[in-house]
């Protein structure tokens, strides 16, 4: 089948034919007639067969009509990480060349200022992280109520990454009459059901088993110790013909060491992690895209979705916690119908991720030795427990780390002599001889310490600590005597002058009228 075939409008036809593809993907060749037709689409295609074409081809030919308003999407897509966001923008400006829909990029680690501009001119594609899209909704500077139609890109990583309550939030702000296109590459349980709460009778898609490695990559692996890690991997990066290659450490940490000790081997490497500033991931993974970087040494961000064409090799420097994880690594080579070889690098408490991937992949990873190397054995799960808990699995918990001394990297002190011979080198060399007794300087005799003064007895300790209370017990009392006291105070209170004592002469009582009448 042809793109032609497919509905898609002509001016889309003619940028695929620019980029110079004629036949369309199983999973491209499945969906894009689903999505012109308005369904909703569930997809299920492992990594590297061209998911990303499968949904922004047909969107392109269903926004080409309609105009977008100020801080008002007509189309959302949430991707899990920045390196995606980005590579899913590429993949419009390239299809959508001969079209005039506009577009923003929502990502953290860039300035809300530009972000917002473009916004408020409106945009028809909007392409984002959950975390900056939820910071700029929460401000005010969008609105997603005119969405109409939603993506859902790499829903299994969302899952990894936690960002499943953020989809869940954004979700609830869209309206109900959307479509909506879900992409995973594989199908967990956990997945499955956020598809049937997303989804409105969704069209389902599967091209390949979930979680299966493409058939066009050549696996191997290296089981050596810990210490021999960095030997092995610098060996096969000599005797392979690298054109360009991942390296995958597991902790963030390790990307940084390895890529020094790489460089300090006479490698050109770069490293990329999620602890970067998002202006210099982007630089550094543009630089190996153009070829000024050979080797790459990232974390798991850049295991999902990246497409970096003609990757020659991926190499698994820590082998993956999660068994789905080794298919996105891997699958970063061998892309579009390209040959591609992966190494893994294995030790031997690797033993219960290796039969994980075994066991998910259907297959056994072959085993190859290296020249020079001792080769190592799994062990068992006890013993490998055992082992860390007495401390040999300290370099495996923390990656590649070594020594102080090894950490330096240095070519040419890198081969130590064996420890039997650095003692024997120890003692020949003759030992300074000891003063003897004689000679010895006499110590000065020790003072005799002063007589201890006998502890008081806790009866006088408390007495002496009732002291101060006993005195102020004595005070209080002296005051409240002095204002009961009964002497009178001249001028004042009971006291009486004495001219006011002087006795005072009564008048004669008057005789009565009638008596007096009387006697006249």
């Amino acid at each position: 089948m042809l793109f032609s075939e497919l509905g898609l409008g002509p001016d889309v036809l003619r940028a695929i034919e620019d980029k110079g593809y004629t036949q369309p993907t199983p999973i491209q060749e499945q969906a894009i007639p689903w999505v012109l037709q308005g369904r909703d689409v569930l997809g299920c295609a492992q990594t590297g067969t061209g998911k990303t074409a499968s949904f922004t081809l047909p969107m392109i030919s269903i926004l080409a009509s309609g105009r977008a308003r100020a801080r008002m999407p007509r189309s959302l897509i949430l991707e899990p990480t920045r390196e995606l966001a980005a590579q899913v923008a590429e993949s419009f400006e390239t299809y959508g060349k001969h079209h005039k829909l506009s577009m923003a990029l929502l990502i953290g680690g860039e300035t809300f200022t530009e972000q917002v501009k473009r916004l408020d001119r409106g945009v028809d594609v909007l392409i984002a992280t959950p975390g900056r899209l939820i910071d700029l909704f929460e401000r005010g500077n969008i609105m997603l109520n005119d969405i109409k139609v939603f993506v859902i890109d790499e829903a299994d990583r969302m899952l990894d990454m936690g960002f499943i309550p953020d989809i869940e939030r954004i979700v609830s702000k869209l309206p109900k009459l959307r479509q909506t296109l879900f992409f995973s590459a594989t199908m967990p349980p956990e997945i499955r059901r956020l598809a049937d709460a997303f989804l409105s009778n969704p069209k389902e898609v599967t091209v390949a088993p979930p979680a299966s490695p493409s058939e066009t990559v050549t696996q191997a692996m290296v089981l050596v110790h810990e210490e021999d890690k960095r030997k092995a991997l610098r060996h096969l990066l000599r005797t392979e013909d690298v054109k360009n290659a991942f390296i995958f450490c597991n902790r963030k940490r390790d990307v940084a060491i390895l890529q020094k000790s790489l460089e300090s081997h006479g490698f050109n490497a770069g490293a990329l992690h999620g602890d970067m500033v998002q202006s210099k991931r982007m630089e550094t993974l543009e630089a190996f895209k153009k070829g000024e970087i050979t080797l790459l040494v990232c974390s798991d961000v850049a295991a999902r979705g990246l497409d970096v064409q003609g990757l020659s090799h991926v190499f698994n420097f820590d082998v993956p916690i999660s068994a789905e994880d080794y298919v996105h690594r891997i699958g970063r080579t061998g892309r579009a119908g390209r040959s591609g070889r992966a190494f893994t690098l294995a030790s031997p408490l690797d033993g219960k991720q290796v039969s994980a991937i075994g066991r998910l992949i259907k297959r056994e990873i072959p085993l190859i030795a290296i020249d020079g190397l001792e080769s190592a054995e799994f062990l068992s799960e006890d013993e490998a427990r055992r082992g860390r808990s007495r401390g040999r699995g300290k370099d495996k918990e923390r990656g590649d780390r070594a020594p102080r001394a090894e950490r330096a990297e240095r070519p040419d002190r890198e081969e130590r002599a064996p420890r039997e011979e650095r003692q024997a080198r120890e003692e020949r060399q003759p030992r300074e001889e000891r003063p003897s007794r004689e000679d010895r300087p006499v110590r000065e005799e020790r003072q005799p310490r002063e007589e201890r003064q006998p502890r008081e007895s806790l009866a006088a300790v408390e007495n002496r600590r009732q002291e101060p209370r006993r005195d102020r017990d004595r005070d209080r009392r002296r005051r409240r005597d002095e204002d009961e006291d009964d002497t009178p105070v001249i001028g004042f209170g009971d006291h009486m002058p004495a001219f006011m004592l002087r006795s005072a002469r009564r008048p004669a009582p008057a005789e009565p009228a009638e008596q007096s009448s009387q006697e006249g």
